[in-house]
């Protein structure tokens, strides 16, 4: 396909124009309301080049597009598919097995402190199912999960005794 190659002669009709239109004001996405008006420009008389400046795209891909909604004439067509993305890291540490670990007091597993905070709960984490996961992905995973993570804040059970003097004041109130 060359740049002067109209709409028509690919095969682009006024239903075409007007399938476009209807799908642009619809769609949510922004990746794939991009690849609309792309197509829709195209139809409309606009030259390969000034789409891609437009879009900030190669003219390559602005092709890919124009063939792929021609392909079967349908907008499905320039919604972005399924994407495996990055695997799942510490994958044998599940969401229950994280629940699991919460209900358990730190103090009575051995731990020096009485509350979870997210590095301590990684750390046992990792060494309970000998997978090593991060904090940071350990937070991500519970905020997933629906689970605030806060740092912990710590109350002492009793006042101390030398406070007033300890604050500057000589008798205790």
């Amino acid at each position: 396909m060359r740049d002067s190659t109209s709409a028509s002669e690919l095969g682009f009709s006024h239903h075409d124009k007007v399938r476009l239109q209807k799908a642009m004001q619809t769609v949510r996405d922004k990746r794939t309301f991009l690849r609309l008006k792309a197509v829709w420009l195209f139809a409309g008389g606009m030259k390969i080049t000034q789409i891609a400046r437009i879009a900030d795209k190669s003219r390559q891909i602005i092709y890919r597009w124009i063939n792929a909604y021609l392909a079967t004439h349908q907008t499905d067509a320039l919604k972005d598919g399924h994407r495996t993305g990055r695997p799942l890291s510490a994958p044998c540490i599940t969401d229950k097995r994280i629940m699991t670990e919460l209900k358990h007091n730190p103090m009575k597993l051995g731990y020096a402190s009485n509350v979870w905070t997210v590095a301590l709960l990684a750390q046992h984490l990792s060494r309970r199912y000998h997978c090593d996961i991060h904090a940071d992905t350990l937070r991500r995973r519970m905020k997933q999960m629906g689970l605030r993570c806060k740092r912990p804040r710590y109350v002492y059970a009793e006042k101390d005794p030398n406070r007033a003097q300890k604050k500057g004041r000589l008798s205790a109130s």
